[in-house]
């Protein structure tokens, strides 16, 4: 018998007896509580981890894992859902992504509807780390009203952070929200006394290659962190190599950032997200200069390290140097990183050799590697380091508890902690968990408009995750089939 013909002979109220109730998180089962001598045994194949999950959750995520696993699907799916909401108009369109692709990756809409997705979240002892789906690209500005009106947003978001979330907080940041992409272009280096080199570059779009280049380069120009924190504070710093126009826009991005960073030290951890290689040197400095001056007694701000990178390991040691020199302490999400299509294809367009690590091996071994220096550090001082594992990789998740156990960092102190996007790999996230574990989740909210542009964005970045997410499915299924299997257990019992 077909899984849809079980389902329509089985009453609902028997498929909610099948499932348990759901708890909170205080009172999780206890999986064992691992002494530092020996890590778990997380094989992440275990389909009870679904059992805190609703029927209709169930059905809901195998839907749209069904979906993302054809390749035109999501490679398309910005074409689609444009020629759907052009078709079925903004209120029919809703209609349909609301309970569906919407439910499944955003948190909501109202501050109700993001408070109850928090406070589900808590009850399965996962954490929430909000995200303002807002970014931009090279061609995108939109003016200072535009990034004014986005800075309300991310306060808004440290606020919903702070009083609706867990303990320890924390929040994602993308810059290019309050600061023009076009002046973030750069290529830059850190030296040994704190100053960094910042080439800005101008560009133009080739329209027939649909990418945009670089046409010429100015000269290199020393930018302080102190000089930075300067502007932050409002003090008038004139910054060679840009012109008045964009001192002033500059001046402008720092003051919304320094707004953001005051709003939430001691209350919600900023995580400032990574982005394209021809703006990353860019941002890290604007969240160096963040660090410098935030991150005095604890890691309030932090940045991200894509490890697909071949330069991701000098680029890690090279903010830990510059945090010793600094004395400010570091907070680093690590990531294997999601643009790795436009980056190569930018390189080549360039003539520049490949940024990206040539096999998924070495990605791992960069990955691992950089994880491993961290954990080293946060063994050492956790005070002053703090890391966010942010991986779907099961192998990783292995190796970094193997490491806590190793080097007998306490899983409850908070320095180490894991994450992944909301709605997927959650077969990993409820382990861990359940096994006492920090894990964040990513979650997005906002109006169905304001986040398709972002999912569509995450999808093409993450299809190879998309693609790959066989083993949830069949998880998931298992869970399926086990209520079913429950839910006629019951039935024959009342008849």
């Amino acid at each position: 018998m077909s899984t849809l013909v079980r389902l329509h002979h089985l009453s609902v109220p028997l498929l909610r007896r099948a499932a348990p109730k759901v708890f909170d998180g205080r009172h999780l089962p206890a999986l064992h509580s691992h002494t530092s001598s020996r890590p778990p045994d997380l094989t992440f194949e275990d389909p009870s981890a679904f059992s805190v999950k609703s029927f209709r959750e169930l059905m809901r995520a195998l839907g749209v894992f069904q979906l993302c696993s054809f390749p035109v699907l999501v490679n398309n799916c910005g074409k689609l859902l444009s020629a759907t909401r052009s078709i079925l108009g903004k209120q029919g369109f809703s209609l349909i992504m609301r309970p569906s692709i919407y439910a499944q990756f955003v948190a909501g809409e109202s501050e109700g509807e993001i408070a109850v997705a928090m406070e589900k979240m808590r009850s399965l002892g996962l954490r929430t780390m909000l995200a303002v789906p807002i970014e931009e690209d090279l061609g995108e500005s939109t003016g200072e009203c535009r990034y004014d009106e986005n800075l309300e947003a991310m306060l808004q978001c440290v606020r919903l952070s702070h009083t609706k979330a867990c303990s320890d907080p924390k929040m994602q940041l993308k810059i290019t929200a309050l600061l023009s992409p076009e002046l973030c272009v750069s290529r830059a280096s850190t030296h040994g006394q704190g100053t960094v080199n910042l080439v800005t570059c101008k560009f133009v779009v080739c329209l027939h290659f649909l990418q945009v280049k670089i046409t010429s380069n100015l000269p290199e120009h020393p930018f302080d962190l102190a000089q930075l924190v300067k502007a932050m504070d409002g003090e008038p710093v004139h910054f060679p190599g840009l012109t008045e126009e964009e001192n002033a826009h500059f001046h402008c991005g720092l003051h919304r950032l320094n707004k953001v960073g005051e709003a939430s030290i001691s209350k919600v951890r900023v995580l400032v997200d990574a982005e394209y290689t021809y703006m990353n040197p860019a941002l890290s400095l604007v969240t160096m200069a963040m660090m410098k001056k935030f991150n005095q007694k604890e890691p309030w701000v932090w940045n991200t390290y894509q490890c697909y990178l071949k330069e991701s390991r000098s680029l890690l040691l090279d903010a830990i140097s510059q945090s010793v020199k600094h004395s400010f302490c570091l907070g680093v999400k690590l990531v294997r990183g999601a643009y790795m299509d436009k980056e190569r294809k930018l390189a080549k367009g360039e003539g520049r050799p490949d940024p990206i690590h040539q096999s998924w091996e070495d990605t791992n071994a960069s990955y691992n590697g950089s994880m491993d220096i961290m954990l080293n550090l946060i063994s050492q001082n956790p005070q002053r380091y703090q890391i966010i594992v942010a991986t779907h990789n099961e192998e990783s998740v292995r190796h970094a508890i193997s490491q806590m156990v190793k080097l007998r960092i306490d899983k409850h102190a908070g320095s180490v902690c894991f994450g992944q996007l909301l709605g997927m790999c959650d077969h990993v996230s409820l382990t861990l968990a359940q096994h006492g574990y920090s894990v964040y989740k990513s979650v997005p909210y906002g109006s169905v408009d304001d986040t398709l542009p972002y999912l569509v964005r995450r999808a093409q970045e993450n299809r190879t995750v998309l693609q790959g997410i066989r083993k949830e499915r069949d998880l998931l299924r298992q869970e399926l089939w086990r209520r079913l299997n429950e839910g006629l257990r019951l039935r024959r019992q009342v008849v």
